[in-house]
């Protein structure tokens, strides 16, 4: 997984919950790379896994909702460094629907090792989108989290629903309807 992931949820981590917590979750954890993270480098998932559920443990919090509430954090660093790509689409479907084909394509020339998600377009018209996530992260609450901050930043309300394909949350079935701008 790429340093910025780790770094930017260091960062979140830090801002909403203190430096005492950030300093328990990495001391808490085995970590290879004993907490010390780049953004341009390369590191293992399960560092992230374990800081993730100590930080579930002790906020109390389900290590998905942290998932969701990291995505819409990390929303910024994409608008931040990359706000460019939000100029290639009309609407926020386009935006979604070309995350596989065209946006993670230009991920992989940034950062050739990355391993991301991959997403199937199951259904696709100017209102609704059906689509299979899948990884073996199970990351799919920061998927939900991108896509409506990306819908959000196109000022239109959007409905998310998801169906988890499998136990493991490795493939999750999203059905997103729009409806309007937001006032």
């Amino acid at each position: 997984m790429k340093g910025i992931v780790f770094t930017e949820f260091l960062e979140m981590v830090e801002e909403s919950f203190g430096l005492e917590i950030l300093d328990y979750i990495i001391n808490s954890s085995e970590l290879a790379s004993e907490g010390s993270y780049t953004a341009v480098g390369t590191y293992d998932f399960f560092e992230m896994q374990q800081m993730l559920v100590h930080l579930s443990e002790v906020t109390k919090i389900p290590v998905n909702d942290l998932i969701y509430t990291y995505g819409l954090y990390f929303f910024k660093t994409i608008e931040s460094q990359h706000a460019d790509i939000f100029q290639h689409y009309t609407s926020p479907i386009d935006f979604v629907s070309s995350i596989e084909n065209h946006i993670h394509v230009q991920v992989k020339k940034i950062y050739p090792d990355a391993e991301l998600p991959s997403f199937k377009i199951v259904n696709q018209n100017t209102q609704e989108l059906q689509l299979i996530y899948s990884s073996e992260r199970a990351m799919y609450m920061f998927a939900k989290a991108l896509m409506e901050k990306t819908f959000e930043y196109y000022k239109k309300n959007v409905e998310i629903n998801f169906e988890l394909l499998n136990n493991q949350g490795t493939r999750v079935m999203f059905k997103i309807k729009t409806y309007g701008d937001i006032q």
